[in-house]
């Protein structure tokens, strides 16, 4: 299976260079990591010790449990858990893989650890508008995940000489989730090039959606319903729905880290909605909302996030925060309906 090259060869080369001198690795990932976060970070680990390094993989913080199955998963240093750990193995990296955001802040209590060092910063990330803080970036907006850069990074070094399964089925995790299993952002051709590349390393894409998406609680369902029932808001003048989701709603139906996974998806399914808005407290920094958007066609959930919700993302996927009440946050979605009504509308 081939592809065509995507990066410069003396990139390339300059980052083999950089493992091949590397002592210790430390590979991190965003805050809140999903799927692609998670499957980029143990698939470069392994990558990396394949090729004979001393990797170490670690989140800022803790990940959803319906990602515990994956190969290494166990082996993950959770940083707000064990921060003398992780800043032990920080200090001591001389090659730090950035995997998954574009700017030094996604990785919160992360950031200033590793940038206080003067280890070598490697970018591997598909969103948009990388910063200058890292010394090698390999950014790909228009691939699909950044496992999909991940594995085209690996077959342009070494030909993917060390894809083994365990490898292959966290790249395929990745891709799977940042794609809501290949129902969006994946209509290019290479997309499909690159899953059936990790078909021949012999993972189970059947067993891989079910451990992923057919693992929720009784409880995660029934919040699911309350959602839909009582707590999403349409809004048709605006082809839009609103959620909202408080910590003591998150209590009362006993919420796992990860239950709330996909909900934001789930209003797209109404006819003629062009945006679904999500808002919920943040479980573990009171006063901050988490917001989560996704649309369809060409609304630019990216532009609404960096002008509403000091965020950004994709496209038709993005994200951001705000420090404030929930009423408050409503109201700050209610504004950027009102401003964007018009490309809502079309």
């Amino acid at each position: 299976m081939t592809f065509s090259p995507l990066f410069a060869q003396a990139d390339v080369d300059a980052l083999a260079h950089a493992i091949a001198s590397a002592k210790r690795v430390v590979i991190t990932c965003h805050v809140s990591p999903d799927g692609d976060a998670i499957g980029s970070l143990l698939a470069t680990t392994r990558w990396l010790r394949a090729k004979g390094c001393t990797a170490t993989p670690i989140t800022p913080n803790h990940f959803p449990e319906f990602l515990h199955w994956l190969p290494g998963a166990d082996e993950i240093v959770v940083a707000d858990r064990n921060p003398d750990l992780a800043q032990r193995h920080i200090a001591e990296a001389d090659l730090v893989f950035c995997l998954d955001f574009n700017e030094p802040q996604r990785c919160d209590n992360l950031a200033a650890p590793i940038w206080n060092t003067a280890a070598t910063k490697v970018l591997i990330d598909h969103h948009l508008h990388p910063t200058n803080d890292f010394n090698l970036v390999f950014s790909r907006p228009e691939l699909c995940a950044t496992c999909e850069l991940l594995l085209r990074l690996m077959v342009e070094m070494d030909n993917a000489a060390h894809l083994d399964h365990d490898t292959a089925t966290c790249l395929y995790t990745g891709m799977m989730t940042d794609t809501g299993a290949f129902t969006y952002a994946s209509t290019r051709p290479d997309v499909y090039r690159a899953v059936a590349r990790l078909l021949e390393a012999g993972i189970d894409k059947d067993k891989i959606y079910r451990n992923v998406f057919h693992t929720y609680s009784v409880d995660r369902f029934r919040l699911m319903g309350f959602m839909l029932y009582v707590k999403m808001q349409p809004y048709p003048d605006f082809r839009t729905s609103l959620m909202t989701l408080t910590r003591e709603e998150r209590r009362l139906f006993a919420s796992r880290n990860g239950d709330t996974e996909g909900f934001v998806n789930l209003p797209l399914q109404i006819a003629g909605t062009r945006l679904s808005i999500f808002l919920r407290e943040d479980t573990e920094k009171p006063g901050q909302i988490r917001v989560s958007l996704r649309s369809v066609d060409d609304f630019p959930c990216n532009r609404m996030a960096a002008d509403f919700f000091n965020g950004g993302g994709h496209l038709n996927a993005a994200g951001g925060k705000l420090h404030c009440t929930m009423d408050e946050a409503v109201a700050t979605a209610e504004r950027a309906m009102h401003a964007y009504s018009h490309l809502l509308k079309d």
